[in-house]
This record gives structure tokens, sequence and C-alpha cells, in this order.
């Protein structure tokens, strides 16, 4: 019961929602970058939202599957193909034993998210299986997965497939997920320090184009831009930051924090990106570029809750149509 790594990939870990309830330890949450394509890719397969996956960048890792399993696959469209057959995004897709997955050519996004019914067998650390790098805890052994690793799987899986000779099969549904993502336009509340902005600067922030530089990972995302001015440079004392804070650095410009930033910084928080567009933001990469909205955090909690809404409405359908379809 499980899948083999047989070519891995530039970085390919074991994430979840991640560990909450520790930052005051200074651990931060990590976990997936795009929480939306990790809930999704749960919901297809019928998991928890909240069930281990594994996310991968391009090149993504080449993986064998041992048994027979029920997969998902939802995020960034990175050509997935399974023995050298195009599958989909946002499909269940049952795999036959001996199968195995490749990703040929990035087309959109940053990162893909792999999802099998019933879950991946994991490392766990404070309460979370999510694969933190630095700490070398959680996931498989806290590291990225390499060629040859074995990943264990919950349960063991029997379906009956139409075509025995295929090696896969999809299902005929498809998750619908444009309500759920943004593009070019991410929104924003002011952070502490925003008034400390010049008015030009509020003005360019509000909206200015930035332009995701080669200098991001999961930490953050460094921006490029117009240089943003403060109305007087002065010392700060360090102070708690999250996923979205936007800080000003010494040269004016922008580094949003993603899933593994630090707990606190120094540099002005001068914004903090909604929850509900960090998903959006998440699967932009190096060379694309966006302008920012300013939005009050009343609209802030309204656009959080629609978004949850949509996504509560989506994985009961998913449940529906897969126990109707499993239980024929």
């Amino acid at each position: 019961m499980s899948l083999r790594i047989t070519r891995n990939g530039l970085l390919d870990t074991i994430q979840d929602a991640g560990r909450y309830g520790y930052q005051h330890l200074g651990i931060n949450p990590g976990g997936a970058m795009d929480h939306v394509a990790m809930r999704v890719a749960n919901m297809l397969v019928g998991n928890e939202t909240t069930e281990a996956v594994i996310e991968m960048h391009f090149p993504a890792a080449e993986i064998k599957f041992e048994q027979t399993v029920l997969i998902a696959l939802a995020g960034a469209d990175l050509s997935a193909m399974i023995n050298g057959e195009e599958v989909p995004l946002l499909h269940p897709i049952m795999v036959q034993k001996g199968s195995i997955l490749r990703f040929g050519k990035q087309q959109n996004g940053a990162r893909v998210y792999l999802a099998i019914q019933g879950g991946l067998v994991a490392d766990e650390w404070l309460q979370s299986f999510s694969t933190h790098l630095k700490v070398k805890a959680g996931g498989q052994q806290g590291r990225a997965l390499q060629k040859n690793d074995q990943v264990l799987l919950k349960q063991e899986q029997q379906f009956a497939f139409l075509y025995e000779g295929h090696p896969f099969e999809i299902l005929p549904w498809q998750a619908k997920v444009s309500d759920l993502y943004r593009e070019k336009i991410f929104r924003f509340i002011p952070g502490a320090e925003y008034e400390l902005l010049h008015d030009g600067s509020q003005q360019q922030l509000r909206s200015g184009s930035f332009t995701i530089s080669r200098e991001n990972d999961r930490m953050g995302y460094r921006l490029q831009s117009e240089a943003l001015r403060l109305i007087n440079t002065k010392e700060m004392i360090s102070a708690a930051v999250t996923r979205g804070t936007m800080q000003l650095l010494p040269d004016g410009q922008i580094i949003i924090l993603m899933a593994d930033h630090q707990t606190t910084g120094g540099y002005p928080r001068v914004g903090h990106i909604i929850s509900a567009d960090i998903s959006s933001l998440a699967q932009m990469k190096a060379g694309d570029a966006f302008s920012l909205q300013c939005i009050t955090m009343a609209e802030a909690e309204n656009i959080t809750r629609e978004q949850e809404m949509n996504l509560q409405q989506l994985q009961n359908a998913c449940n529906f149509r897969l126990k109707e379809y499993l239980d024929k």
C-alpha cells in the first residue's frame, strides 16, 4: 500500500493545512501554499479537506503507484500524464497498480497538489503532517521527497474498472474553481505602518503594478515596482507577522510573506493580503505581474465567508457524486 518516487522533482513535499498555535514559540504554521487547491483535491477523492497531500513544483516528481488508487490533481497545470496519456486537473481519477504519473510542461500556475483517497502516512510534528524543512520535521523525515522514497498509504483500495486494460479511468465530473481564484488583482487591508507611507506611495500601493522577482519561495515573494517611501525612516521593534503580511524593505520594495514565513519582523507592515486571495497569489511565479486593491476588514470578512460557503457547497457535491458512483 504505497507509492514510490521514481524521479524526484524540484521541491516536492508532503503538506497539510499547517500547524497552528505555536507562533508565540517562533514556529510558523507552514502547510500548503495553496489551501484552496489542497482542499479541492481532497474533496474530489472523498478525504477530509485537511488531509495531507503532495505539493509539487515544476519540474515535478515522477510517481509510481504500487497499488490501485483514486487520485485527484488540483492547482497548477503541469501537463500531467499517466503512462504517457494526458490526464486532467480537478477530476477524480482511478489509477491501476503499476501506473506512472509524470508532468511534462508548466502550462500555468506554480504548484500542483496530489491527493489520494484515504490519505498518506507521514511523520507528525506538533499536530500536523506538514513538512517543516528548517526544523527537519513532519512529512517524509522533514525533507523534500527524493528518488526511491516510498510513501505509504493509509488504506488499500479496490475499484472495478470499466476498461481493465487501461491504466486509468477519469470519473465523469469536474470541480469548478473559477469562483475561488482571482487573476491579476489581489486585495489587501492596510497594515499597522500603512500611514507611515508618503501619499504617493500609498497611491502606488493601491493602484501600481508589481512583478514577482526571482527571489521567491515558500517563505515569501519579493516584488519589483517603483520604490515606496516612508514619511520618516525610523528604527522599529520586531512585531508579529503572518502569511500575507506585506513588509516594506529598506530599498523601498515589498516582500509578501508566504507559508514558511518567520513569526516576527522588524520591517514596516504596510498591508496584509486577505486570506481569500492568498491561494491565488500562491499560484503566481517569477515574472508574473499584478496590482493590489485596498479594502476594509469588513469587506475581507465577507469575501472569506463567501469563499468558505462555495467550498462547502463544492465538498457536498463531491461527496454526493463520489458516493453515487462508487455505490453502483
